[in-house]
């Protein structure tokens, strides 16, 4: 085991972009377990978009990382020590412990993983949050029916690349859009897509024209601002929408004004609904167990952008803001 506990802090509040000099590495002792507690060694850390939130101080629906706190994040981890009945040393475990090599916590924050599901660090993945996430949201407030048309932003990543591959399980036409023609080729040759559009490349409001003739059922948001504002042109009559993330806005200074087009909701009367997956902890363990039968039975596919050593962390989440990541961004920091 190592001999002290590497730490990755919020060193200040980032205007626009994060860079290096936003966070900042000490190195403290390992920290022992108190009476009913355990500690955890971190195996695998989430790099997520949502973390670019928790640097500002704004008001949002959890409190943000204060200066001088260790960044939030969840982690697959192994326990090293117990001293909490019914967790032994050994066990692996899911919780959000942050960004570090150790943790103490109470064992009421995590969850132990089935590690026969799948490779452990699918347990921040796609049996994770981004897994879960998409499960919920797409099925609970998308609501998709065969033969739906479901258009999914951000199609490449963590979470859409898992809505689009859950909604043609249930018999829809999807449509993704990314970045960049190697995240096309991959949504549509490999999980399935029916069409792709790259945003960069494309006259957006034209492509999805052409990719949707009958209208968009479903339209799953992981990025907001104008790509939203664009496919708010093309909804179908009862189409839903399902406000999931907004990474195109995160690192601006100021936010953009809002949709203007919020004519087509009305006459086709669409219904826009906010997600949070937190909402749905009591239903977790029934949909990692759908999740991990898709797994298993070839149905459900996923992407790893692996980061190795916690060292690089910073640069692995850079690079997430930077929309340079290809699959789930996750740190690998032990073995």
């Amino acid at each position: 085991m190592s001999q002290s506990n590497r730490r990755i802090l919020l060193a200040e509040r980032p205007s626009g972009m994060p860079t290096a000099e936003s966070f900042k590495m000490v190195e403290e002792d390992i920290p022992s377990p108190g009476t009913g507690e355990v500690l955890v060694r971190t195996l695998y850390l989430s790099l997520d978009p949502y973390m670019r939130g928790r640097m500002n101080a704004a008001k949002s629906y959890t409190a943000p990382v204060e200066i001088g706190d260790v960044m939030v994040g969840g982690v697959v981890g192994r326990i090293e020590a117990s001293n909490a009945e019914g967790w032994t040393a050994g066990d692996i475990v899911e919780g959000t412990l942050g960004w570090q090599d150790y943790a103490v916590t109470d064992p009421a924050a995590l969850h132990k993983v089935d590690t026969g599901l799948a490779p452990i660090s699918t347990a921040v993945g796609v049996l994770g949050m981004p897994g879960l996430t998409a499960y919920f949201a797409l099925l609970d407030l998308g609501r998709p029916v065969e033969g739906n048309t479901v258009l999914v932003s951000a199609a490449s990543g963590a979470v859409g690349a898992v809505v689009g591959q859950i909604a043609k399980i249930r018999g829809c036409r999807v449509v993704g859009i990314a970045g960049s023609d190697e995240k096309i080729d991959y949504i549509t040759d490999e999980l399935g897509f029916d069409a792709g559009i790259n945003y960069k490349t494309e006259d957006l409001g034209d492509a999805i024209h052409r990719a949707c003739p009958d209208g968009i059922d479903v339209y799953f948001d992981n990025v907001g601002g104008q790509t939203s504002w664009t496919a708010f042109e093309h909804l179908a009559m009862n189409a839903r929408i399902v406000i999931c993330g907004a990474m195109s806005q995160y690192n601006l200074m100021e936010p953009e004004i809002g949709p203007r087009n919020l004519r087509f909701m009305l006459v086709n009367r669409a219904v826009m609904s906010g997600f949070l997956v937190f909402d749905y902890v009591d239903r977790y363990d029934d949909a990692r167990a759908e999740l991990a039968g898709w797994l298993k039975e070839g149905r459900l596919q996923f992407k790893e952008d692996v980061t190795d050593g916690l060292e690089n962390t910073v640069d692995g989440f850079l690079r997430l803001m930077a929309g340079r990541n290809f699959g789930k961004a996750i740190v690998h920091v032990a073995s």
